[in-house]
């Protein structure tokens, strides 16, 4: 029998839009602000629809059972560990599915910095959908927001509601970025974080996991930024960085242990990165 007013054991809080005008003006939260927040568990007949979509932008995480979602005359099932990403003054509708409905925790976020945030998680009116792979951390972010908010509406819970918004989203762009366990990504970190000692070659380290050069080149850049090569070395030098900090090793034996035959070649491409030759770096105050 359908609920009128709600689901039982449901959260819900919504900032007066009074409130959220004001924060809007704010320093922090002007860039990022969530407004409504909530915890619907086991939604039966849960519908919303909106023909000329909302101010803010939407996010709703399924952690249980199914639901759809209707964006641009395109129909989306959603399941467990799914997020669904409605941008502002999208047309949607959406609800729990008949023979499992869903249990979704969600938020309505608006703020300066948010179009950027949606766009580095990839997601958009065309592709409103993405897999969440740590949902326990996501669940925690969000039951944090949703605790704040349910306590109260004051600049310091908005601003601590926001900064567990800002954690929620940029792990997600993480976790996209990030390989996923087994797949060519991982297993080619994981060969390089194994030998430090040495020099791979990008050839044998793509056909070793089965893809071209050109793709796991991709790929690496895609996840740090730079290419294969570029990442070993960021993982040597981390690792030769580590060896001065703790150990009283010399440089020409911290130099073969990252895989520099020549510690004076070593020297240089050190200091070329730091801006310290690694005896200056030894020496130089830290913490």
């Amino acid at each position: 029998m359908p609920i009128q007013e709600g689901f039982a054991n449901q959260r819900l809080t919504v900032v007066p839009r009074r409130v959220v005008i004001e924060a809007h003006s704010r320093p922090v939260t002007r860039r990022l602000m969530v407004t409504d927040t909530g915890y619907y568990p086991h939604a039966t007949d849960h519908l919303m629809k909106r023909p000329g979509g909302i101010a803010e932008s939407i996010l709703i995480l399924c952690t249980a059972g199914t639901g759809w979602a209707e964006i641009e005359g395109t129909r989306h099932r959603i399941g467990s560990s799914t997020a669904l990403v409605i941008p502002h003054g999208t047309p949607h509708a959406y609800g729990a599915s008949e023979d499992a409905p869903w249990t979704i925790w969600w938020c309505h976020l608006r703020g300066t910095d948010l179009p950027e945030l949606v766009k580095e998680i990839g997601v958009g009116a065309s592709r409103p959908l993405l897999p969440i792979r740590r949902l326990d951390r996501a669940v925690a972010l969000l039951d944090e927001i949703v605790t704040t908010l349910e306590r109260d509406h004051s600049p310091a819970s908005l601003m601590g509601a926001a900064g567990a918004a800002w954690k929620l989203l940029t792990q997600i762009v993480v976790d996209r970025a990030m390989p996923v366990p087994g797949d060519p990504l991982q297993r080619a970190m994981a060969y390089l974080a194994e030998r430090l000692d040495s020099t791979v070659r990008v050839a044998d380290l793509a056909s070793m996991v089965g893809v071209s050069p050109s793709h796991l080149s991709a790929l690496f850049r895609r996840a740090t930024g730079g290419g294969v090569l570029a990442h070993h070395t960021a993982l040597r030098m981390a690792q030769a960085r580590n060896l001065l900090d703790t150990t009283d090793a010399t440089v020409a034996a911290i130099a073969r242990e990252v895989g520099y035959p020549d510690p004076f070649y070593f020297s240089r491409h050190f200091k070329r990165m730091h801006e310290a030759s690694p005896t200056e770096y030894r020496n130089r105050a830290k913490g």
